[in-house]
């Protein structure tokens, strides 16, 4: 007598899908998806729906190929028309990740928020964005969490109002030029000092006139629609405006860099103690460059001369520099090399103490 496999034929086993699940009327729906499209169908890039569903067939149980019945369906959707049900299932429905998946989903959007936020906000002392993996370090001191249903430009926004409340940072300015007939100026200059707009500059053409100005972000609905009342118009130039030369190290010297509060002087022997101590990286100028005139960069986070551009990059990755990025996040003051050398040693002090009980 043979032997045969004999499979229900009410079940249809699936494997490596996405699930999407929906509770209506006490009952519990599922569909069976391909992975990360049904993220794409919901954002709107997949448009082909039999490219996001394995199959037009409800579930009551995907894992376990368990087919809905049909009186359940017409209870909860008041039809049995698969394609129309799954289509609601798809929309309104919870999806079913992995841990791994969720994993790299929240890791992917934090990163997207991270970045949102350094491109909108600038340090008010420097008029400087923020690095990365600074703005990363801040969203996880506030304790951020990532909501994989809501979008990375709203809850970006988010962020920046919790990080005003406790570091200094600040929304960059948008550059808009608005023009205006002449007859209404006066009253357009009246309302950008009232706005505190940084006016950049002025132009006259026939009988209108042109303004570039810097204004903040949650002013632009408010000024489009001031602009409109004076039969004028508005064009966004930068959405965004950060101080030049942030990138380019080279360009970091004393005649484009602000004016910084005197420092006290680092001596030979304290240098070449923080050498020792940080490996022999360079963080301070070569007094030879300096007397042949060779321009000097100025690190605003150390408030000191480090060298020309070469080492000006090794001062970066040195921990005197690395301890004074710990402080300014704290809002405290920067220290000087000997300063910073002594709060070292008694950070290490303190530790060791901790590893004792009396």
């Amino acid at each position: 007598m043979s032997k045969t496999l004999v499979q229900p034929v009410g079940q249809k086993r699936l494997t490596n899908v996405s699930v999407v699940r929906l509770k209506k009327h006490g009952v519990r729906f599922e569909i069976a998806c391909y992975k990360n499209k049904a993220g794409s169908w919901r954002d709107g890039v997949e448009k082909d729906l039999d490219e996001v569903l394995q199959s037009h067939t409800v579930y009551s149980n995907v894992s376990k190929g368990v087919l809905a019945k049909s009186k359940d369906l017409v209870a909860a959707f008041g039809t049995d028309d698969q394609t129309k049900i799954c289509l609601e299932i798809l929309d309104k429905g919870e999806l079913q990740v992995a841990s791994k998946e969720r994993e790299s989903r929240l890791s992917s959007q934090f990163r997207d928020i991270a970045t949102i936020v350094m491109q909108k906000t600038i340090n008010p002392e420097t008029q400087r964005p923020y690095t990365i993996s600074m703005i990363e370090r801040l969203m996880h001191e506030i304790h951020f969490a990532v909501d994989l249903n809501s979008s990375s430009k709203k809850q970006a926004l988010e962020v920046i109002c919790e990080l005003q409340k406790h570091f200094p940072i600040k929304r960059s300015p948008m550059r808009l030029r608005i023009t205006v007939p002449e007859q209404n100026f006066t009253s357009l200059m009246e309302k950008l000092n009232s706005w505190s707009a940084n006016i950049t500059s002025k132009e006259e053409s026939a009988n209108q006139v042109s303004v570039i100005c810097e204004v903040d972000p949650g002013l632009f609905r408010e000024c489009d629609a001031f602009a409109r009342n004076l039969q004028g118009r508005l064009e966004i130039l930068a959405v965004s405006v950060h101080a030049e030369g942030e990138t380019n190290v080279d360009q970091y010297d004393e005649e484009t860099l602000p004016s910084m509060p005197s420092i006290p002087k680092v001596s030979n022997n304290s240098v070449l103690e923080l050498n020792e101590k940080f490996q022999k990286q360079s963080i301070s100028a070569d007094p030879q460059s300096i007397e042949k005139g060779v321009k000097q960069s100025k690190c605003n986070t150390c408030e000191a001369l480090v060298g020309d551009a070469k080492q000006y990059r090794e001062h970066f990755k040195s921990e005197w520099h690395k301890h004074n990025l710990r402080r300014k996040t704290r809002n405290l003051p920067p220290l000087s090399a000997e300063e910073c050398l002594a709060d070292m040693e008694l950070d290490d002090t303190k530790a060791d103490l901790k590893e004792y009980s009396f």
